[in-house]
Parts: structure tokens; C-alpha cells; sequence
């Protein structure tokens, strides 16, 4: 489903600044907003994960462990 945003007006502006000076669409910039969100969701999720480690309610493993798991250790590539 569609959704529009209002943008103020001097961001509106800038955004079309930008696009000209940078030969780019908007479409390129919401692009670059879009990816912004995607790091900000993996910023969250990390710290949500964090948290639950220092709760002691997440399971963490070394490089060792998950090597030997997967029957990579002392593999020389």
C-alpha cells in the first residue's frame, strides 16, 4: 500500500538541490533513504540482540566453537 509522507518545504528544496547538483532523480535520494532505514532496523535489532546477551538469554558460541561445528578448524585455504 501506497504511503505518503509530508516533507517540510526547505527539505523538499534540498532534496531537489541535491538531485540537480548531483545529477541524480529523487528517486536515487529515496533510494538513499531506504538504505539509511535499513541500517537503522539492523542498528536496533543489534542492540535488541545485545541486550538479550548481557540477560544472559541469548546463546553466543566463538569462532572456535562454530568452527569445529561446522568442521572448519585447522583448515589452512
Amino acid at each position: 500500500m501506497p504511503t505518503s509522507a509530508q516533507i517540510p518545504d526547505d527539505i523538499e528544496k534540498r532534496l531537489e538541490t541535491l538531485a540537480k547538483k548531483t545529477g541524480r532523480s529523487k528517486a536515487d535520494i529515496t533510494e538513499a533513504i531506504l538504505e539509511y532505514l535499513d541500517d537503522l532496523e539492523d542498528t536496533y535489532l543489534a542492540e535488541q540482540t545485545l541486550e538479550r546477551i548481557r540477560r544472559c538469554e541469548e546463546q553466543t558460541y566463538t569462532l572456535k566453537e562454530v568452527e569445529r561445528e561446522l568442521g572448519l578448524g585447522d583448515r589452512n585455504f
